[in-house]
């Protein structure tokens, strides 16, 4: 037996649902992906154009953007230097142009010590390419110690691909 106050009670629980439903919109929003095309300028255009003095046009010039580094070490060898030297070269074709030179680490190691060691390798490199005839006052260093590795594993493999260092070119 159905008690006349559940009867309206659940009546009226029904048509608050009713209510409270969503309605479709007459028109969907675009996808996410259609949107403003939200993308960093990276000098590669609509990806089939580099813009000459770019960081594109950088990466597509130079040997690397990146030089790497033995365990606990800052030293360029030669196959660095040469890198180094593809980089001294595009630089020239754009005196305006200034870089940053970012210093990284393996995980190993205290915080502290990974943001010395980066230090010292994002300077070793800025001491090189200085040497190579690239103004001091146009390349700016930064550590980043072990925060911000490329490869996310606790191998040698991964290890090594992190203890770098990067040129990225600045607006």
């Amino acid at each position: 037996m159905i008690r006349p106050n559940a009867t309206i009670t659940a009546l009226l629980l029904s048509a608050a649902l009713v209510a409270c439903a969503k309605k479709l919109p007459k028109e969907l929003p675009p996808q996410p992906g259609d949107v403003g095309q939200q993308t960093t300028d990276n000098g590669a255009g609509d990806g089939t154009q580099v813009l000459p003095g770019s960081q594109a046009d950088f990466i597509a010039s130079v040997a690397a953007d990146t030089i790497y580094f033995e365990t606990d070490r800052y030293n360029v060898d030669a196959a660095d230097g040469a890198t180094l030297q593809s980089q001294a070269a595009w630089l020239a074709r754009y005196p305006a142009k200034r870089i940053i030179v970012e210093g990284h680490a393996d995980e190993r190691g205290t915080r502290d010590y990974n943001l010395a060691l980066g230090e010292r390798r994002a300077n070793a490199a800025k001491t090189y390419l200085v040497g190579l005839g690239v103004g001091a006052e146009r390349i700016q260093t930064v550590s980043y110690g072990k925060e911000r590795p490329v490869a996310l594993g606790s191998d040698e493999a991964s290890w090594a691909r992190n203890r770098r260092a990067v040129t990225v070119t600045v607006q």
